[in-house]
C-alpha cells in the first residue's frame, strides 16, 4: 500500500457540478482507467479517497487535490494519461505524486491556505478600484457578519488576507484556508466594495472567482505556504516495478545500516 496526491483542475460547464459528483467521477474513472486503487474491508468496500477543501459551486480552478491509497504502485506519468484518456472536458489530471504515509500529512489536515483569482466575466473592474487595494489593507481591521447555520458572528478577515493585488485583469487573493481558519474569495470581495461604497455597481458585474493553487504551512516560527503538490515525489516508470522498488528500500536500508554503524 502507498498513498498518493492527485492534481487536477475543473474548468467549463463542470463548474457546476458538487462535490459528490465530482467524487462519483472519479470513482468512475479509476475503473475505467484501471488504476490499482486501494478498497476499505468490511461488507460495503469502497475506494479510499479523500479531498481537500471540495470546491463550492460554480468555481473553476487548476489547482485541486485528492488523496488516494494505490494497493500498487503506477508510474506518474502513466496513471495521469489513464485518467485523462477515460474523462471527458471540464476536468484534467495534472500530475500524481507519492505523499507520505502519515495521517499528518493528508490534504485536508495540513491544507492552510489557497490562492484566487476574480475577474469579471465581461470586460473589466472599474479603473478606480485598482488603486484602493492598498488603502483597504492598511486599515486597521476588515471586519465582517460570518453566517453559520445556527449563527452569525463578528469576525475580522483582515490577518486572513496573505496578499491581494492586481494581476492579469481581475484580482489575485491568497487567503487562509483549512480547518483553523477559512476564508471564502467572495466574503473579501463584498468587504472591499463595502469599503468602497459601491455595493449596487458589484451587484451589477458578474463575476468568475478561480481557485488557482492550494497550500500547506509548514513554517513553524512563521508561515510557510508550499503547495500540496511539492510535498510528494514522483513515481518513476521503474519505481512502479514492485521488484525495482524493493531492491530499492533494501538498498537504502542497508546505507542506513552500515552509517550507523561508522
Amino acid at each position: 500500500m502507498l498513498k498518493a496526491r492527485i492534481k487536477f483542475r475543473k474548468y467549463g460547464h463542470l463548474k457546476f457540478i458538487g462535490h459528490l459528483d465530482v467524487m462519483r467521477y472519479f470513482q468512475k474513472a479509476m475503473r475505467r482507467a484501471e488504476i490499482p486503487i486501494a478498497f476499505t474491508s468490511g461488507y460495503s468496500p469502497h475506494m479510499i479517497m479523500s479531498f481537500a477543501s471540495p470546491l463550492g459551486i460554480g468555481l473553476t480552478s487548476d489547482g485541486e487535490y485528492m488523496d488516494i491509497e494505490l494497493r500498487e504502485p503506477i508510474a506518474s506519468k502513466e496513471a495521469v494519461r489513464r485518467l485523462n484518456e477515460v474523462g471527458i472536458e471540464g476536468i484534467e489530471v495534472l500530475n500524481l505524486v507519492e505523499i507520505e504515509d502519515s495521517k499528518k500529512m493528508g490534504g485536508m489536515s495540513i491544507f492552510a491556505g489557497a490562492d484566487y483569482l476574480v475577474y469579471p466575466k465581461n470586460g473589466e473592474f472599474p479603473e478606480h478600484w485598482k488603486g484602493h487595494i492598498g488603502d483597504f489593507l492598511a486599515q486597521d481591521a476588515v471586519n465582517i457578519v460570518k453566517k453559520t447555520k445556527r449563527s452569525e458572528k463578528e469576525v475580522d478577515i483582515l490577518p486572513m488576507i496573505y496578499q491581494m493585488e492586481v494581476r492579469d485583469q481581475g484580482i489575485f487573493m491568497q487567503l487562509a484556508a483549512g480547518s483553523a481558519e477559512n476564508l471564502k474569495p467572495n466574503l473579501v470581495m463584498e468587504a472591499f466594495v463595502k469599503y468602497l461604497g459601491e455595493e449596487e455597481t458589484y451587484r451589477e458585474i458578474e463575476y468568475q472567482f478561480h481557485r488557482l493553487e492550494m497550500y500547506a504551512d509548514m513554517g513553524k516560527d512563521e508561515r510557510k505556504l508550499v503547495s500540496l503538490e511539492s510535498l510528494g515525489h514522483e513515481i518513476m516508470e521503474e519505481m512502479a516495478d514492485p521488484k525495482e522498488r524493493t531492491e530499492s528500500a533494501e538498498s537504502s536500508a542497508g546505507c542506513e545500516g552500515t552509517g550507523n554503524g561508522q
